[in-house]
């Protein structure tokens, strides 16, 4: 069983869009930080994240710093790239895991 995150934990969200807004508005009233990577300008999420990261899924660069800024990563949406994921993951705990992406990108 993985322990707890402790409050003023960083989490890692790949994508900004809606959900990742709500998610890091949940986050900030459990006492968490939330850093969004996200390829667009002026992502939704961004408007209440304490970092953002605007970069491509294919920058490794900007992965590894995003990953070394963060205490936990997760997704907010299915498209995440799976070559981002295989930086990503070498680096920090992702969580759902690569198996939960798969199969909600298996759209049959």
């Amino acid at each position: 069983m993985t322990e707890p995150l402790v409050a003023g934990s960083m989490i890692g969200i790949l994508g900004g869009g809606q959900l990742g807004r709500m998610l890091s508005v949940a986050a900030a009233r459990l006492g968490y930080r939330c850093h969004i990577y996200e390829p667009g300008a002026g992502a939704p999420a961004g408007h209440v994240a304490e970092r953002v990261t605007t970069a491509g899924y294919d920058n490794e660069a900007a992965l590894r710093t995003f990953a070394e800024s963060v205490d936990v990563i997760t997704y907010e949406f299915e498209n995440i790239p799976t070559s981002a994921l295989d930086i990503l993951e070498t680096l920090k705990p992702i969580r759902p895991g690569r198996e939960a992406l798969r199969v909600s990108q298996d759209r049959i």
